[in-house]
């Protein structure tokens, strides 16, 4: 099978807007020679219905696509599938019509996508004398005097005809030799628009692909349902290929999907599966079409179109608004799972399809149900909305006092592995790694963390001058505070505050905490940590009474006695002793490993290191109570008392009658 080049160089997509019967289909023949509608009851009613699809020899390395989109208001659903991802919009307006209805909608739509470009073509100028002709162009430029196309180009056309064909093809086929190939950057991304089986072939998907690239015997997922997939053939702007990349209308043979899976249909996505994430809360900035007041809290109820899916929509809106100027943050909340990532151009409408509303650009498609309306997030929100992705990330994490999941920045970013390394390398980040998570965080940030935990510990040591330190929990809860203090708000939890899961704060803490112990800046003794300079100040009978225990457990090694033992040994009553013993535990010098066994911190130490050992030499990352025994010689009872004191302060996991350490 005969393939060709696909690197994307001059890949150009046109598609028609306009009213109505206004020659669109009759233009679409003319150019490539196809009669794009294919449909049975659009061969009778002389309508076109759904959208149609053509390609073209312009010259280029790669054919033109065409794609013809249904005039009539009752189909705009069907022109907005069709329109998701363009280079270039050819505007028809009749010129014994001028424009009309659809033809400001649709203008408005492919405004709102986002298309690259757009021209005008007048059709039936056979129709109207010079003088219409001058005044239907004079109207036509006024219209377009407030958009960003008002200098576009103007052919005037008769298709039947074949009068100003030539000149229009010649157009269009500078556009696409000036056209560079989109950047095949990120995990590969198609909105399905069709989906139907070939005899011989199987299942055939077509589309537009919006980013990266993928190769015949490639894994998809099918989103958002989450069907894996594989690909059998390619073919990319209608000839065989080997590969498809951004930019491209492609069609992709697919096995995988059993019968009883649902069919593959308008509206979903190919995506690579490291992308898959279905959301149905994304947070998006919007610009209205017509003038309204709107209140922070305001719901709307609208009809979203993103990719070629429509789908039933509820809007809070989060920032206020007055003119069609302005861009209101919204949170878009859908009813079904969607796949959308951020920058994805949506459009919507009223929720009886009447008229289009707006349309914007997705921010953050995983957006948090709770502290949206938060200064930080609002911050947050302004510099996700930067048009330039690369500064947008860059500021977000600025923002970020939590810093930010680097997974969930790359799904968010649509950045592959080797993207992600290298915007690492190009700025002032700090990694973190606690399995699963990996977050980065900038230095400024990260000296932050670092503080807190210095400043938790020494505000505890002036606080409570004889005690040894906190446990780590604790200090970690302490730490997280003086961060959240920094943020505008002075209410709310430290994950709503920080914009980060507890998970991710705990982890920020904990690695912090790592890195100043390694540094002899913060010192472990057993469960507790305190700042190096720390010495406890004990009463002098209390330092005179905990130098004579601590000497008896010295000397007792691993096996610790119990109370009434050390009691016998210092001539003292058991009851005075254990109360000794609990409220020098409470300060941090002592360990209650059982209610009636107390140890040295640094017994206690040895004792989980040696479950470290016997974990990390095991094949499977356990041991069990009788290892631990006749590795540490302490008796079996005892070695029950150790194991679960281990298992509540969190160095091992009890599981099937056997520990892991996870310390």
């Amino acid at each position: 099978m005969m393939t060709h080049p696909t690197d994307g160089g001059n890949a150009m997509i046109i598609a028609t807007a306009g009213h109505v019967d206004h020659g669109k289909t009759s233009l679409i023949h003319a150019l490539t020679g196809v009669d794009t509608d294919r449909l049975p009851d659009e061969k009778r009613r002389g309508l076109t219905i759904d959208i149609g699809f053509a390609y073209a020899d312009l010259g280029a390395a790669q054919l033109a696509a065409f794609v013809d989109v249904p005039g009539h208001d009752r189909f705009v659903r069907n022109m907005l599938a069709g329109v998701c991802a363009i280079d270039l919009a050819l505007l028809v307006v009749a010129a014994d019509d001028g424009p009309m209805p659809q033809t400001l909608e649709h203008l408005a739509i492919v405004d709102l996508l986002g298309a690259k470009a757009l021209t005008v073509v007048i059709t039936r100028v056979d129709r109207v004398e010079a003088d219409a002709l001058a005044q239907a162009r004079l109207v036509i430029r006024t219209l377009l005097a407030g958009t960003r196309f008002a200098e576009a180009p103007m052919f005037e056309t008769c298709a039947p005809r074949g009068q100003g064909i030539a000149e229009l093809r010649a157009h269009l086929a500078q556009r696409q030799a000036s056209l560079t190939a989109a950047p095949a950057s990120g995990h590969f991304r198609l909105a399905v628009d069709r989906g139907f089986t070939v005899p011989g072939t199987g299942l055939v998907v077509t589309g537009v692909a919006l980013s990266g690239e993928v190769r015949v015997g490639d894994a998809l997922t099918v989103s958002p349902s989450g069907q894996p997939v594989r690909v059998r053939g390619i073919h990319a702007h209608n000839r065989s290929a080997d590969m498809a990349r951004a930019g491209q209308r492609c069609a992709l043979a697919i096995a995988g999907l059993s019968g009883s899976h649902p069919p593959l249909q308008r509206g979903q996505w190919l995506v690579a599966p490291a992308i898959h994430q279905p959301t149905q809360r994304f947070d998006a900035l919007v610009r209205w079409l017509t003038p309204s007041a709107l209140k922070p809290g305001q719901l709307i109820q609208a009809q979203l179109h993103v990719g070629a899916a429509a789908l039933p929509a509820r809007l809070v809106v989060l920032t206020p608004g007055d003119t069609p100027a302005d861009e209101t943050v919204v949170q878009v909340q859908v009813f079904q799972p969607v796949a959308v990532l951020r920058d994805d151009r949506f459009v919507l409408r009223d929720p009886a399809a009447r008229q289009t509303l707006g349309g914007g650009r997705v921010l953050d498609p995983f957006a948090p149900s709770r502290g949206r309306a938060r200064a930080s997030r609002r911050l947050m929100l302004e510099a996700m909305a930067d048009p330039d992705p690369q500064q947008a990330l860059a500021r977000c994490f600025d923002q970020a006092d939590a810093g930010l999941d680097l997974a969930m920045a790359a799904k968010v970013w649509n950045l592959t592995e080797a993207e992600l390394a290298r915007w690492q390398d190009n700025k002032a980040l700090v990694i973190i790694s606690h399995p699963p998570l990996r977050i980065g965080i900038t230095s400024d940030g990260w000296q932050r963390w670092r503080t807190s935990i210095t400043q938790a510990l020494g505000a505890h040591h002036l606080a409570h001058a004889d005690e040894i330190g906190l446990i780590e929990p604790t200090l970690i809860l302490q730490a997280t505070d003086l961060v959240a203090a920094h943020t505008p708000e002075t209410s709310g939890t430290r994950s709503e505050r920080l914009q980060a899961s507890q998970r991710q704060l705990n982890a920020l803490a904990s690695a912090a905490i790592r890195q100043l112990a390694d540094e002899d800046i913060v010192i472990r003794e057993g469960v507790r940590l305190r700042m190096r300079h720390h010495a406890p100040q004990l009463a002098p009978q209390d330092g005179a009474m905990l130098l004579r225990i601590v000497s008896l457990l010295e000397q007792a090694g691993l096996r610790a006695p119990i109370a009434g033992e050390l009691a016998q040994a210092l001539e003292l009553q058991r009851e005075e002793v254990l109360v000794f013993l609990r409220r020098m535990a409470g300060l941090g010098h002592l360990l209650p490993v059982a209610p009636n066994r107390f140890y040295l911190p640094q017994t206690v130490q040895a004792l989980a290191t040696l479950a470290k050992e016997l974990s990390l030499a095991s094949d499977d990352g356990y041991f069990d109570a009788a290892r631990y025994r006749d590795a540490s010689g302490i008796g079996r009872n005892l070695t029950i008392e150790v194991l679960e004191y281990l298992d509540r302060v969190g160095y091992t996991r009890f599981a099937g009658n056997r520990r892991r350490w996870i310390g």
